[in-house]
């Protein structure tokens, strides 16, 4: 997938481009390039659908060794704690391989049934999984995998025992999606991927060269 039926010129592309890795607005883009503010929203929606289409050709890929599973809470208004009903949030799920790629994606719910298959198709066996004390991951003590529990009751982290690889993830991307004036549930699933490529694809020097060749720019 790339970049097509775009009727600005390759030079205002490329400085788009480059305002898009250094996370400055559409419309602020706008604004410097003085084009139309809808002209850069509809560029940027396309580089954000060229990012997922990517990551998503990477869903095969697995983790091992030391990998960190989470999930949290996007949007809304939060009515409860972690893992009970909330209001008008997005769930996202998070797995994170220790020193590698994190990997994001939006589920219906956090029971076991919802997150195991996907651990299973996104963890190869034997792999050291950590996880917080939430229930759905009890079923992990008698997998395939060493399943290693943090109770944040209790503490954050015990020698390599915690989850603050992830946790830190869901900082960066809220921090990220905070700068926007609101993201409604049918977009969302393309700025969490932006947040992805953002962790996943180094510098944003890096960042503008791996999108450049997605977007054929």
């Amino acid at each position: 997938m790339k970049l097509t039926h775009c009727k600005l010129d390759k030079k205002l592309q490329i400085r788009l481009l480059e305002f898009f890795v250094t996370q400055v607005t559409a419309r602020s883009a706008a604004d410097l390039l003085q084009i139309q503010p809808n002209s850069a929203a509809l560029f940027y929606r396309k580089v954000r659908q060229i990012i997922t289409w990517h990551l998503q050709q990477q869903t095969a890929e697995q983790f091992d060794g030391q990998v960190e599973l989470d999930g949290s809470y996007f949007g809304g208004v939060r009515k409860r704690k972690m893992g009970r009903a909330t209001a008008n949030k997005v769930i996202v799920f998070g797995i994170l391989k220790r020193g590698g790629k994190v990997y994001t994606l939006v589920v219906e719910n956090r029971r076991t049934q919802s997150l195991l298959p996907v651990i299973k198709e996104k963890i190869k066996p034997d792999s050291i999984v950590y996880t917080d004390s939430f229930r759905s991951y009890d079923v992990l003590d008698i997998s395939s995998f060493h399943h290693e529990r943090i109770n944040h009751e209790l503490l954050f982290a015990e020698g390599r025992n915690h989850i603050n690889g992830i946790e830190n993830f869901w900082s960066q991307a809220k921090r990220t999606l905070r700068r926007y004036n609101g993201i409604d549930r049918k977009s969302f699933p393309l700025f969490l991927k932006e947040c992805e490529f953002r962790f996943n694809y180094g510098t944003p020097s890096e960042q503008l060269k791996t999108l450049r060749l997605w977007c054929d720019i």
